[in-house]
């Protein structure tokens, strides 16, 4: 069976949507519409803000539930273009240290909703470009595709210092070990033996 292209899950679900206009959908609708794809919630986004069409979710309709959509109008409204190259992409996903910024996640942990997946990133806007965000390197961030597709339904707050170190006093050990060794990785640091007593 060949290999489906973005695109081809991307016309998959417009004409899914046009089919419905006016009519609720679900997002399990959607992605069996689109073939299967595991990015359909992307595709999705893409026909509302890079191609204009007027999908609305729960963010923008009271009435609406989480994973319901509908496609108002088969009428364009001006859409946004995405200026993100595969170097700025880069750029924001080393700042973040490859960390998903809305739940912790690190590229290649195992998806926390389950399965045999792991953690994908991709890089997302802080203010959406609908609110007049932009595609600077100031206002992306590292996100997991998790929650960057809303299916986390929850944001955890960044911990500040205070909560952090409380948290690895309390740990034991080993686990506080665990973290050290990842962070010496991280930073590219060495461990200086100790002198002899």
């Amino acid at each position: 069976m060949p290999i489906r292209k973005a695109s081809g899950s991307k016309k998959l679900i417009l004409d899914y949507l046009l089919a419905n206009l006016g009519k609720v959908v679900s997002s399990r609708d959607i992605q069996k519409a689109s073939g299967g794809a595991a990015e359909w919630a992307r595709r999705l986004r893409e026909l509302r803000n890079e191609e204009g069409y007027q999908i609305l979710s729960h963010k923008d309709r009271r009435g609406l539930k989480p994973g319901q959509y509908l496609l108002i109008t088969g009428k364009r409204a001006p859409a946004f273009k995405r200026n993100i190259s595969k170097e700025l992409r880069a750029r924001v996903l080393e700042r973040n240290g490859f960390t998903c910024q809305s739940c912790g996640s690190a590229a290649g942990d195992p998806d926390p909703l389950g399965g045999s997946r792991t953690v994908r990133l991709t890089v997302g806007h802080i203010l959406d470009k609908s609110k007049g965000g932009d595609d600077s390197m100031q206002n992306l961030r590292a996100i997991c595709s998790a929650c960057n597709e809303g299916l986390q339904n929850a944001s955890l707050a960044k911990p500040d210092r205070i909560w952090l170190l409380t948290q690895v006093r309390r740990a034991t050990i080993e686990e506080q070990k665990v973290l050290l060794d990842w962070l010496l990785i991280k930073f590219n640091l060495a461990v200086s033996p100790k002198p002899p007593a």
